[in-house]
Order: structure tokens, then sequence, then C-alpha cells
């Protein structure tokens, strides 16, 4: 529909990250070529649907593939200056930059884009039903987890590597245990009942 109406560089968003309780929000822009004839598409999935094996053998493909790409990455400390909801529009800013030149249209994933130089949709569960976006939130997913695995290294005692800075079972009794570290979001909870002690 948008390639009737003479749109070409059409941008999927999509973000990973916005709930969790440690680490950066990061967004991804993808824009697709004219002409997608590549046998892996039918693969394609919003990046919860898939197992990490998947995402990760999909975003080798994307990244091997004439797709052009941009991340945005907004650290901790800044989500917790401008709140999450703000952190990830300008994670998707950065992505937008982070192409080769600016989109003709931009399709997210619900998230409205205030300030945008060009047309944008967001669609409810564009991840799950626009192949742009879906490859965008792979590109967004395998990113964050390859930064919460280097992180991992620099704070061993949280299991980052495990659950990605998520606030499962075993996070919570890290941060029980160690109390918080600086990459940690303190205006969420229950980080911000905690004493930083790392």
């Amino acid at each position: 529909m948008l390639f009737a109406k003479g749109y070409r560089r059409i941008a999927g968003m999509d973000e990973a990250g916005r709930g969790a309780l440690a680490g950066p929000v990061v967004a991804a822009a993808v824009i697709l070529p004219d002409s997608m004839e590549f046998e892996w598409m039918g693969q394609v999935r919003d990046s919860k649907m898939l197992t990490e094996e998947e995402r990760e053998d999909i975003y080798r493909l994307i990244q091997g593939a004439d797709i052009e790409i941009g991340v945005g990455v907004v650290p901790p400390q800044v989500i917790d200056n401008i709140n999450i909801l703000n952190a990830t529009r300008q994670a998707m800013k950065l992505a937008l930059q982070g192409l080769y030149s600016p989109p003709d249209y931009v399709l997210t994933d619900a998230v409205f884009l205030r300030r945008l130089s060009m047309p944008q949709k967001g669609i409810i569960k564009g991840d799950r039903d626009v192949l742009t976006i879906a490859c965008a939130s792979i590109v967004a997913k395998v990113t964050r987890d390859h930064i919460m695995t280097e992180l991992d290294l620099a704070y061993p005692h949280y299991g980052f590597c495990r659950h990605k800075g998520y606030g499962t079972r075993e996070h919570l009794q890290c941060l029980q245990k160690y109390g918080a570290c600086e990459i940690h979001r303190f205006t969420f909870a229950p980080v911000r009942n905690l004493s930083r002690l790392i």
C-alpha cells in the first residue's frame, strides 16, 4: 500500500529492553530492499516468538544481506533522567540517524515519535504483523542481549548474561543480596528501594 503511494524507503522500527531493571533500551530501524527475495524471510517473527538461537541465526542473516540497519542505544542513567518512554523515543531517533539516509516513511510498533520530519504510523502488534518491524525487533533484541552479555563480565554478581537485566527471580535475589550497581535503573521498582552497594 505504501509502495503504491510512492514510498520506497520504508523503515520498520522496534525496541528492546523497555521493561528491564538494568541496562540500556535499544532501538533498531530496518529498511528492506524493494526486491525482497531472501529465502529466510519466512523464518522472521516477532523476536519474542523466537528462541535465542533462532534470533541469533536470523540476526546474522539480516546483517549479511542487503538490508539497511540503524541502531540507537540509550543508557540507564538517561532512562532515569527522562523516563523510559522518552528514552525509547530517543533510541528510535538515534536508530533513524544511523541509517544511510532518512527514510520516506516510518512504521513503529505502536510508539509515536514527536517532531519527526517524515510521515509515520504506529501499528499495534506491528512486530508480529509487519515484516520490517519484525526484523527491527530481532536486531534490537539481539543487539541488546550482546550488550548485556558484555556487561555481565563487568558485573558478574547479577547473572546479566542469563536474564539480560529483566526482573527474574534470580535477578531479584541478586539485588537483595548485593544491592544495585551503576547500570541498574534507579527509578524502576524494586531497584529504587535498594541501597547501591556495587
